[in-house]
């Protein structure tokens, strides 16, 4: 049984920077995929970015380009969200996802197996 469980979410303001992350346990961490969506209020879930299991390739929401930055610590079993000049558009509650492969990431929902409860992020104004 995997676990994911996302940490950091909070309210900052515009122009903000803040850092989530996402542990994931029972299951071999570096065999994994990894990714980050997030879903505002009244709205589809979204991707935001990826990375594979060795961190060698990494995708981005036109959207958040530039501004985020995922990476991943596999002797920690964590991923990382970096997210710097945060705009109100970005608040959501924003989900880890995994996969279990060595193979390319998607930018679809579908594509992963495993999912954390998400963490809310709230940019002000």
């Amino acid at each position: 049984q995997v676990q994911l469980v996302e940490s950091g979410g909070r309210s900052v303001q515009a122009g903000g920077s803040l850092r989530l992350s996402c542990a994931q346990s029972g299951r071999t961490f570096s065999r994994y995929a990894m990714g980050w969506f997030r879903q505002a209020p009244g709205e589809e879930r979204e991707f935001v970015t990826a990375i594979n299991w060795n961190g060698a390739s990494t995708i981005y929401s036109d959207s958040v380009k530039g501004r985020f930055t995922i990476s991943r610590d596999n002797a920690k079993a964590t991923v990382y969200l970096q997210m710097n000049s945060l705009k109100p558009e970005d608040t959501a509650v924003y989900y880890c996802a995994s996969k279990n492969t060595y193979g390319a990431v998607t930018t679809s929902s579908g594509f992963y197996d495993y999912w954390g409860q998400g963490t809310q992020v709230t940019v002000s104004s």
